[in-house]
């Protein structure tokens, strides 16, 4: 048998592995890689509760985020209900206004026509007399006394034009 470079490499392959053996390395590795299946198991296990309890947060937050949108909307709806009486409120406040101020101007319009038909009675009376004191100062014949009376006719008309514009 001719032992080649082959030969001693086998040989010091199958030392090596009888050493690794002997040291207990396949163990040590083998309980490393079980600490760290373990560690991997404990780390999934954590992540996982993570995860539920994200999701619990999650419809939690959801939850109080439909409620404040619920909310909201109630506000919105209450504060628009509110607004419209009060618009309705002011409007009817506004009309009585309107009304009273239209009452008023009316009584105060009436109150102006009845001066103005007072001074024209006032008047009317004032030149009638004057016709009548002219008429007695200046008793004269009838064709004067006509045309006296023709002209404070007139007169009297002018005047009575003349107050009422």
């Amino acid at each position: 048998m001719i032992i080649d470079a082959t030969f001693w490499v086998a040989i010091a392959f199958i030392i090596f592995i009888a050493v690794l053996i002997y040291l207990k390395v396949p163990q040590k590795i083998n309980s490393g890689l079980s600490i760290m299946i373990e560690n991997i198991k404990n780390e999934l296990g954590e992540a996982e509760k993570l995860k539920k309890e994200s999701k619990n947060l999650l419809n939690e937050t959801q939850e109080k985020l439909e409620n404040a949108q619920k909310e909201n909307e109630q506000i919105i709806k209450n504060a628009r209900e509110e607004s419209e009486k009060f618009i309705i409120k002011i409007n009817n406040k506004f009309f009585q206004i309107s009304e009273n101020r239209k009452k008023i101007t009316e009584q105060k319009i009436m109150q102006i026509k009845e001066n103005a038909i007072k001074n024209i009675k006032d008047t009317s009376i004032k030149i009638a007399l004057k016709s009548v004191k002219k008429l007695i100062e200046t008793s004269i014949n009838k064709s004067k006394l006509d045309a006296l009376f023709e002209k404070n006719i007139n007169q009297a008309k002018n005047t009575l034009k003349k107050t009422r514009a």
